[in-house]
């Protein structure tokens, strides 16, 4: 996941190396969440479900091996492809802690998930300041 151009002052000088470190030294190469592996497309449903290529069957959220009901659903008909990439992310979402505790490497699903109440402050604070500045100088906001 990139970094924004305003952000990247606080993560250090040597941040690609230590990430690189993270994601193929300590994780080899796969998600520390879910186990998907990087650079692969992999076949994945809407719950979160993924055909694991390596152990032939199929993976829940967490990486677990789960069996599917044959002809209870139409598995095949909601399945989707997704190409795997890898990013180290914070788990504590300080950027100045670069600790390897506090490192993962995660695909962007469970990065996503993780991020899910720090993207929602965010939002919030957003429309906050969106509302404020419609209320200083365009009257009420609408």
């Amino acid at each position: 996941m990139p970094i924004r151009r305003e952000h990247r002052f606080f993560y250090p000088i040597d941040w690609r190396e230590l990430s690189a470190a993270i994601r193929f030294g300590r994780a080899k190469g796969r998600c520390e969440g879910c186990g998907r592996p990087h650079g692969r497309a992999v076949f994945c449903l809407s719950d979160g479900r993924w055909w694991d290529d390596d152990a032939a069957s199929w993976r829940d959220g967490s990486g677990r091996i789960v069996c599917t009901a044959v002809g209870g659903d139409d598995v095949l008909a909601t399945v989707r492809t997704t190409r795997v990439v890898l990013a180290t992310a914070h788990r504590n979402h300080d950027t100045a802690n670069n600790a390897p505790a506090n490192l993962a490497a995660w695909c962007q699903r469970c990065h996503m998930l993780h991020d899910r109440p720090e993207h929602a402050r965010r939002r919030w604070l957003t429309v906050f300041r969106r509302k404020a500045l419609g209320d200083l100088f365009r009257g009420p906001y609408r």
